[in-house]
């Protein structure tokens, strides 16, 4: 069962959309009299919170380069899946689509497995001030959450709604020791993203013809049944595709004393 590689990109995608909502964030400095002075826009990267700690104690020295190119930065990253059986569905669903390869092939997919991905995000700012300013860009839109579209599956046309529940904000004043030593206010978001993940697709013929056979039995013989009819169902044009329209005929043959009858009906 293990082994067949597949790789439906459903982590990844959601992993994108999760940076790409705080990919703008700006960050701007003004004058005594309101003018705006300087306008950074905040770089985001996928990072643990470490490494940026890591390098701001190797650049204690406040004059080695501008202030502002190191500082504010914001990092996020996976800190869990775990399962989320309250929105189990059953599994014997199936999602359908015509194969983009050849008309008389049909995609299919079960019904996905709901997972919750927690993402940290990290917020790291020089002074309080220009962290209060990202901070306050982000917030209003978590009540708590924030909804965005996947298309989990493009080759079945399968969207979903994501919502990312903003659970905690906590606050980290770094400033220790000396005045020459280096400050960093860290802010700590933590997410919720309820999201869900399908397993391999599969693909299958289109069924064009099925036919039943109707057996009955003589009374007083010995069990052996005997045809009575058989039932066979087309579809109308006999040459429709998987995604048009088209009827279906249905032809009934009756088996009785020797002599077969057939019927046509088409709908």
């Amino acid at each position: 069962m293990f082994g067949n590689f597949f790789y439906n990109s459903g982590l990844r995608k959601l992993t994108v959309a999760f940076g790409t909502i705080f990919n703008k964030i700006q960050v701007k400095k003004n004058d005594p009299n309101g003018n705006t002075v300087q306008s950074i826009i905040v770089p985001l990267a996928y990072a643990p919170k470490e490494k940026f700690i890591v390098r701001l104690d190797q650049q204690k020295d406040l004059n080695e380069r501008e202030f502002a190119i190191v500082l504010p930065r914001m990092s996020f990253e996976i800190s869990g899946i775990t399962y989320d059986p309250t929105r189990k569905l059953t599994r014997v669903q199936k999602y359908r689509s015509v194969s983009a390869d050849t008309e008389q092939a049909i995609n299919y997919n079960y019904t996905p497995v709901p997972y919750n991905i927690n993402y940290t995000l990290n917020v790291f700012t020089a002074n309080a001030e220009n962290g209060l300013q990202i901070v306050e860009q982000i917030l209003p839109f978590f009540q708590p959450d924030y909804t965005v579209t996947l298309n989990l599956l493009p080759e079945l046309n399968i969207k979903r709604d994501i919502p990312i529940i903003l659970n905690t904000v906590t606050y980290e004043d770094s400033y220790t020791g000396n005045f020459d030593q280096r400050r960093a206010v860290i802010y700590t978001l933590n997410f919720t993203a309820k999201t869900y993940l399908f397993g391999p697709a599969t693909t299958s013929k289109v069924i064009t013809k099925t036919t039943s056979d109707l057996y009955s039995e003589v009374p007083g013989a010995v069990p052996n049944p005997s045809l009575e009819e058989t039932i066979t169902i087309t579809p109308n044009p006999a040459d429709a595709k998987a995604d048009t329209d088209f009827g279906f005929t249905t032809t009934i043959e009756e088996y009785s004393e020797g002599l077969k009858k057939t019927f046509n009906t088409t709908k």
